[in-house]
């Protein structure tokens, strides 16, 4: 599977490596992994990349560069998919939420995941102790804002990028 996925800057990376240190027995992201997934992009095993890359920057042309902004933890008690709990970084970003809205227009949205149902975030960590996860999603953090001037087409089955497309579009 592909997704387009947004970069986070390294003071969003090093936020989440700090809060995931306080769940023990969690799996945390490994250094290096954070991002944002804005949308996957195709459930076939192995997708012709070039053409599901060539649609993706179809539906971008003309977007601009958005903002995002970290505002607080969450916690994904039941996630549709993958271990539970999920503590996360909460993103805030109206422009990234509209570009979700145009690809999910073009690739069918992933239940539960995609379309009505996405939350921009960065996840944290997976799994541990549910109360734990619940007291980490209390904290304050403070805010971190970044403009979003680029996204990545993450290869999942090989676990690197495919390819890139700069914003505006």
């Amino acid at each position: 599977m592909y997704s387009l996925n947004v970069p986070v800057p390294g003071e969003v990376a090093r936020l989440a490596a700090a809060l995931a240190r306080d769940l023990p027995g969690a799996r945390e992201r490994e250094r290096g992994s954070h991002s944002l997934v804005l949308k996957r992009l195709g459930g076939e095993d192995r997708p012709d990349f070039h053409r599901l890359a060539a649609r993706a920057r179809e539906t971008l042309a003309g977007a601009p560069a958005v903002q995002a902004r970290v505002s607080g933890v969450g916690v994904f008690a039941d996630p549709p998919v993958g271990a539970a709990p999920v503590v996360y970084l909460a993103v805030e970003s109206p422009g990234l939420e509209g570009l979700h809205a145009r690809l999910c227009e073009v690739f069918d949205p992933v239940p539960g995941l995609e379309g009505e149902g996405y939350v921009p975030h960065v996840t944290v960590a997976r799994g541990g102790s549910p109360e734990v996860a619940a007291a980490v999603a209390e904290r304050a953090v403070d805010p971190v804002t970044w403009t979003v001037d680029e996204l990545v087409f993450y290869d999942a089955g090989r676990g690197e990028t495919a390819g890139r497309v700069s914003l505006p579009a």
